[in-house]
């Protein structure tokens, strides 16, 4: 385990995280961090993420590790690398060592776990090689982390309390994740003027990630086909009508992410049309974010874009009728079907692996309307959460050409108006925002929003 960047004061921060946990729970944690996945065999592995409620408590990213947390101690289990290891993968530090790094208060081989896990609670991890060890150990079965009960249960709710309200260690992390996924838009538009392909441009923007010790916070989205809302292909080529539209963030060597998406055109000019969809989105996320404050409904926020972007359409000829029976119909989720955004921490969409425990209040559940089904956050805003905003306007094929849904809305979209906008397939904007008690900050404002900036980029 080798950082580039060790941060000198990241014990302190974790052994407060840990005594925070401390006086929410009564009972023991134990927490994995996983282990590398094969993928094609054994020695060819995947590159290896550590469980992000391990590292939040850990800090470090151990591979095939583990942490017992009792009354704010934590002891660390892991094995020192074996002397042939250093052939192939240089030295490595020894378990005392990391156990110091992270404020560990002692350390055990892996063998040791058995004596000392009677009663303790744990959140399954992903990887299944592991998920088997925590069974057999613990003594019980998880079909999903969503699905925990008992002390498990309780467990993921104390961490979800404590991991919605970014401390300042996590704070310096987002912003570092931010900082350098905005330079790696940036050199993604530069790209734009030579490129031939979107894997021109997505080489471009994750050279800049990897050259920063940030890896891919998830898979980059680098399309021309911006309907497709995770569009993971690069093949299509550059044509000077296109939009481009690129979904890319980075995270830490700590694993702290950043989410961020621009869309600019091809030509280094929006037509007219790419530019008043352009404008009508633009207004939305400006208006979004300068709602962003502690108390405000993030479901509210939600709203306030459908909003804006219904009455931008009406605006433009493309929707008719009265803005709020409109929004009552759900008619702009035809062209904006997603959520507003989500929260961002250790997982860019933070914390969706126990399900909707951490986007919903408690007592809160997903509603299966057309325009709210796909909203991951439901509760009101704290001082220190961090989230995106994200609206968007798509022209997805699967959508306004099903036969029920042109035939439910057949009064209310001018589909001849519409089809004068053919050269907009899908735009988004999304920044990170973090709440304060003064309202929103953005950690992303060094990436230009404007239709001027960004045809200044391109020039």
């Amino acid at each position: 385990m080798h950082l580039s960047n060790p941060d000198p004061d990241l014990a302190i921060t974790l052994r407060r995280r840990r005594h925070q946990l401390a006086n929410l729970i009564n009972f023991p944690a134990l927490l994995w961090s996983g282990q590398a996945c094969p993928r094609n065999f054994p020695a060819n592995a995947l590159p290896f993420r550590a469980s992000s409620h391990f590292l939040y408590f850990a800090g470090l990213p151990l591979v095939n590790a583990a942490v017992y947390l009792d009354s704010g101690r934590l002891t660390l289990f892991m094995d020192n690398a074996p002397p042939e290891d250093a052939l192939w993968h240089g030295p490595s530090p020894p378990r005392e060592a990391i156990a110091h790094q992270m404020g560990a208060d002692a350390a055990y081989s892996l063998v040791a776990l058995p004596e000392k896990i009677q009663d303790a609670a744990t959140i399954p991890v992903q990887d299944v090689h592991t998920r088997s060890q925590q069974s057999q150990l613990l003594g019980r079965t998880w079909p999903a982390a969503h699905t925990l009960t008992g002390i498990d249960w309780q467990l993921a709710q104390a961490i979800v309390s404590l991991r919605l309200i970014h401390d300042p260690g996590a704070i310096a992390q987002l912003q570092r994740a931010a900082d350098v996924t905005v330079k790696a838009h940036r050199a993604g538009i530069a790209a734009t003027r030579t490129a031939t392909t979107e894997a021109d441009i997505r080489a471009a923007m994750e050279a800049v990630l990897m050259a920063h010790h940030c890896p891919c916070a998830y898979a980059s989205i680098v399309t021309t086909a911006g309907e497709v809302l995770h569009n993971c292909v690069y093949h299509h080529p550059l044509q000077g009508g296109n939009l481009l539209l690129a979904d890319v963030g980075g995270e830490t060597e700590l694993g702290w992410a950043a989410d961020v998406t621009r869309t600019w055109p091809v030509s280094g000019q929006f037509s007219p049309t790419q530019r008043d969809i352009y404008e009508v989105v633009l207004a939305a996320h400006d208006a979004c974010i300068n709602q962003i404050a502690p108390g405000v409904e993030y479901r509210n926020i939600h709203g306030l874009a459908a909003q804006v972007l219904t009455e931008g359409l009406i605006s433009l000829g493309i929707l008719r009728g009265n803005p709020a029976d409109l929004l009552a119909r759900e008619a702009h989720a035809l062209f904006f079907p997603h959520g507003v955004g989500h929260l961002v921490g250790l997982d860019v969409h933070d914390m969706e692996d126990l399900g909707d425990l951490a986007g919903y209040a408690p007592g809160r559940v997903r509603s299966d309307r057309f325009g709210l089904c796909f909203l991951r956050l439901d509760r009101p805003l704290q001082s220190g959460m961090l989230v995106t905003i994200e609206p968007g306007f798509y022209q997805v094929e699967a959508l306004l050409q099903d036969p029920d849904r042109r035939s439910q809305y057949a009064d209310c979209v001018n589909w001849d108006r519409l089809s004068q906008f053919a050269d907009v397939r899908g735009i988004r904007i999304e920044d990170d925002v973090l709440v304060t008690e003064q309202g929103g900050q953005v950690l992303t404002t060094g990436l230009p929003t404007g239709v001027a900036a960004i045809q200044d980029c391109l020039s």
